[in-house]
């Protein structure tokens, strides 16, 4: 798999930190570890063997079918999840913004497809995720991939994301490398079918059995980039200094309006404290010799003929954003509780403001 655009990703006007010996970018932090500047790199296998920029903005991550990507390598019980992400999109996240030994970070976790692609790569993950139907399988996919000799760890914690802080170690804040996720489609999803003697029918198209609302797919999109803002906002608080947040995301249409979701998701990033740094293309398309061959799913095609028989010039969807940010030093999140003056650093005890009880504000200082 590698990137096949020749324009690179957008960089600060910085130059680079000298690569070292694996070939990634780093800056040295003041403790001696070090901290990433959250820039793309090209995948390990693809390194020495291709030319031009260091980054690229169109992944190639559709040459081969989801299904394909999936066999031998995740559960059967994986196909049942209604939005599942492509494994190369996940891996090429990890291997373009991770060292092995990495920790790896996804807060909507679904059936693992993120941990699962990090522990074959050799870096550590941990995974949340709201439904215990797809946690259960997420769980099976890592014992699967340790199975086939991945070497990472990883771990799924069952919970609402919304509070991860209260889910996740303390221990792990700050130590994140990367998170890499994407916020639900609700009702958009497609699911799969089956041909009958009534028609297509629709079937493993919905999060839950729609009782249980308290999953993010069931709010309307103001509530979904609100609710999607607390869980970066505590990946905020997980992140290491120049750690690297990637989410993929796409827009739909509801009744005929374009819902767009990308841009709910930059200014729910940035509300939580992180700097929006690149807007890349993750193919949902393969290419091939030098054209793209689309994969849509039957429910995309029949959208796309009805809307074209309408006379709306519909098309079909052949890639996904990926948005990447970073955590920038000293960043502060908007999402972050704050003292009795309003501010996320009291004036009166210059402790930062942590995500529990704040400590007794003392007055603004003297």
């Amino acid at each position: 798999m590698s990137a096949v655009a020749e324009h690179p990703t957008t960089h600060g006007p910085d130059e680079p930190a000298p690569p070292d010996a694996s070939g990634g970018r780093h800056l040295a932090d003041g403790g001696g570890r070090r901290a990433y500047e959250g820039r793309h790199r090209e995948d390990e296998g693809q390194q020495h063997s291709m030319a031009g920029p260091e980054g690229l903005s169109v992944w190639a991550t559709a040459q081969r079918t989801g299904p394909v990507q999936r066999r031998g390598r995740y559960v059967p019980e994986s196909v049942k999840h209604p939005a599942r992400m492509l494994p190369a999109i996940a891996a090429h996240a990890v291997t373009a913004y991770t060292h092995p030994g990495d920790l790896v970070l996804d807060p909507m976790c679904g059936i693992g497809t993120t941990l699962v692609e990090a522990v074959h790569a050799g870096r550590d993950a941990i995974g949340v995720e709201y439904e215990s139907r797809w946690s259960d399988i997420a769980d099976a996919n890592i014992t699967h991939a340790h199975a086939q000799g991945a070497t990472g760890r990883a771990a799924v914690i069952r919970g609402d994301a919304t509070r991860i802080l209260s889910l996740v170690p303390a221990a792990l804040a700050g130590q994140v490398a990367l998170v890499v996720t994407s916020p639900p489609y609700g009702p958009t999803v497609h699911g799969l079918v089956r041909p009958g003697a009534d028609g297509v029918a629709k079937f493993d198209n919905a999060y839950n059995d729609g009782t249980d609302r308290g999953n993010l797919a069931y709010r309307d999109l103001t509530g979904l980039a609100d609710g999607f803002a607390q869980i970066l906002a505590g990946c905020h608080t997980l992140l290491r200094p120049g750690g690297v947040v990637v989410v993929t995301a796409r827009p739909w249409r509801k009744n005929g309006q374009l819902v767009d979701l990308p841009s709910a998701v930059i200014g729910a990033g940035i509300r939580a404290g992180l700097t929006p740094v690149d807007r890349c293309v993750a193919l949902l398309a393969a290419v091939r010799d030098g054209q793209l061959v689309a994969r849509p799913s039957f429910f995309q095609l029949q959208q796309v003929r009805r809307a074209r028989t309408a006379g709306t010039p519909m098309h079909l969807i052949a890639h996904e954003d990926v948005l990447v940010f970073t955590k920038t030093p000293n960043a502060v999140s908007s999402s972050e509780p704050k003292c009795s003056h309003g501010e996320s650093r009291c004036p009166g005890d210059r402790r930062r403001v942590g995500t529990g009880a704040p400590p007794e504000c003392k007055g603004p200082a003297g």
